[in-house]
């Protein structure tokens, strides 16, 4: 029974990543480490690639469990999304913005031991911030207004995706900017998540732009994950300024988000913010810390 309830919260906290991965705002790596699983995660992911043979294999029957439900999700996700996100871009912007809100300080409670006392490290949520607004606000294709048309590929275009992906991996995994923020500014969110719902729809002519796509995305992995264990190992503190700072940036890219659209809208404004959805947003982040703690706290009481 207890490995029924430890395969059904793995998979529950892959479910949860995915849902966050697969819109603009808040990364699954962010959801991570509001639900208390994230040194597993990267540990798990650095020990599937460089780790002992029982490591590897406890490695990959946990990344299998996440999997499942992060396969779920980002189905599900999908399926869905293309058909509201254009529809009702300031509503999900506005939800998005309540994800990150509500979420800085449940980090910085989560990690008030290595923030307190430190507050020399405030530079590097400043440079968080710089590099967010940098890209949202310099990216050619975020500045245009226009999505990267991906029907038609050229050699230029297949290493654009694929340097993006590997971009926005590396976002996902790294509490922070969503990936999907990033892909957003890079003008390529509606075209992979429309390339993903068309291929589930047995439309293999997208096949070959998934294949660049995720061939970008394990090489970000395969970069990133040890750069991570690093960080989060001996320079803590530093990171997790830089994240709140990356979060806190990535509002900024919210906001601009729909000047990217197909058929691109005005950036969202106080007259085009709902309450409604930053409120519900708000309140999705504190149910997850919600979850976290009771899962905690059972797990102790076990003990």
């Amino acid at each position: 029974m207890n490995k029924v309830k430890e395969y059904i919260i793995n998979a529950f906290n892959g479910f949860c990543m995915a849902l966050a991965d697969s819109v603009p705002g808040v990364s699954g790596g962010t959801i991570a480490f509001i639900l208390g699983f994230y040194d597993q995660f990267i540990n798990s992911l650095n020990n599937l690639m460089k780790g002992t043979k029982k490591e590897r294999i406890d490695s990959l029957k946990y990344l299998l469990k996440l999997g499942i439900g992060w396969i779920i999700g980002m189905i599900m996700a999908v399926l869905f999304l293309t058909s509201v996100f254009e529809k009702h871009i300031y509503e999900i912007s506005s939800l998005f913005v309540g994800f990150i809100i509500f979420a800085i300080p449940l980090i910085v409670k989560e990690e008030k031991n290595v923030l307190k006392n430190k507050y020399h490290n405030i530079i590097f949520l400043i440079i968080g911030i710089i590099i967010v607004s940098a890209i949202t606000y310099f990216n050619p294709v975020a500045s245009s207004g226009t999505n990267v048309n991906i029907t038609n590929l050229n050699i230029g275009l297949c290493l654009y995706i694929f340097v993006a992906a590997m971009i926005a991996i590396s976002a996902m995994i790294l509490p922070g900017i969503s990936g999907s923020t990033l892909l957003l500014i890079f003008g390529l969110y509606i075209p992979i998540i429309s390339a993903i719902k068309e291929f589930l729809h047995f439309n293999l002519s997208y096949f070959p732009v998934l294949l660049i796509f995720g061939l970008g995305i394990l090489t970000g992995i395969a970069l990133i994950i040890k750069l991570i264990k690093i960080a989060l190992e001996k320079y803590r503190s530093q990171t997790v300024y830089c994240i709140i700072g990356l979060m806190l940036g990535s509002i900024y890219a919210i906001v601009m988000g729909p000047t990217t659209l197909t058929i691109p809208k005005n950036y969202m404004t106080i007259d085009t913010f709902s309450v409604l959805f930053f409120i519900i947003g708000g309140l999705l982040i504190l149910g997850l810390e919600l979850i976290k703690n009771k899962i905690h706290n059972k797990k102790t009481r076990e003990l």
